[in-house]
């Protein structure tokens, strides 16, 4: 019987598989033949005369072999920490704000206060960033101020830096850190924490003890929504870093935009890709074995 209505719910998903595989599943197989090709004189595909002494010879891993040069494990690697440092910042930032909203705010006043936190999504994040350029440069907000004060002689240089890069993705992904700890925190048994009072825990072994292991679902959530994104970035990086500070997103964009190298930006992109799926692999396997609970 319940074979027979799994069965039945084959044709109610089968929109949904359309979709995931001509949205998500077909890019994705021609991203990966691109990265086994080669780069044209001009840009573009070079023709393969032989194909299985293409592939024998091993060149179709060409642009793979390529990726791992040191000079790109070193862009990789920054751009690696600096997404497990913006993710950091962003918890570190986020917690104590979602804490307050789902705890510790009047109830009249949190609907005012999460719209406040959704508010920068009215605008584009672009014109955002480009905000935040007005802000960092010398002749901006922040060394107006510091030298109208007398407490600086001379402008800092902020701007085009890898501190003004963490600014900026650190600020652009607060949103998506907060929301899921205030979820999670927001159900809360405020009842557990009297019984951990009663049993004699101090506020910081509750904390320990009882919010934090209870909010852990909305800490995995915001740590895969800001992670992923900020392994990606290259908006920020490109307008507040400049050339000092590329990460995998801008070598990427550089490869089909600039150097016209579809093949090895295409290898890049399935390389980051992959990275990306095995998270969201664990993120799930986390969830199954918390009971199917959802995180977000």
């Amino acid at each position: 019987m319940s074979r027979r209505k799994d069965r039945t719910a084959y044709p109610l998903l089968l929109p949904t598989w359309l979709v995931l595989g001509i949205f998500f599943l077909v890019p994705l197989a021609l991203m990966l033949a691109v990265s086994f090709a080669e780069r044209g004189t001009y840009g573009g595909i070079r023709p393969i005369a032989d194909l299985g002494e293409y592939v024998r010879s091993g060149a179709f891993l060409g642009n793979y072999a390529r990726s791992l040069g040191a000079i790109y494990l070193k862009i990789g690697w920054r751009s690696l920490w600096m997404a497990v440092l913006t993710t950091v910042f962003c918890l570190v930032v986020s917690f104590p704000i979602a804490y307050y909203l789902a705890i510790l705010a009047p109830r009249r006043w949190k609907g005012l206060l999460l719209g406040l936190v959704v508010v920068p999504f009215w605008t584009s994040f672009l014109v955002r960033t480009y905000a935040w350029m007005f802000i960092l440069r010398t002749e901006g907000l922040i060394n107006l101020v510091l030298m109208g004060t007398g407490l600086l002689d001379h402008p800092l240089e902020m701007l085009y830096t890898q501190t003004a890069v963490m600014i900026g993705l650190v600020y652009g992904e607060l949103p998506f850190m907060i929301l899921p700890l205030y979820a999670s925190l927001e159900k809360l048994d405020r009842s557990l924490l009297e019984a951990a009072s009663d049993l004699g825990a101090g506020s910081r072994q509750s904390f320990w003890r009882v919010t934090v292991p209870l909010s852990l679902p909305g800490i995995v959530a915001g740590i895969v929504l800001v992670f992923i994104p900020s392994l990606g970035q290259f908006v920020v990086s490109d307008l507040l870093g400049g050339a000092r500070s590329m990460l995998l997103g801008n070598l990427i964009q550089n490869q089909f935009a600039v150097a016209r190298n579809k093949p090895f930006g295409s290898a890049l992109a399935f390389e980051m890709t992959a990275a990306v799926l095995l998270l969201l692999v664990a993120y799930a396997v986390y969830a199954r074995r918390r009971g199917g609970e959802e995180l977000l």
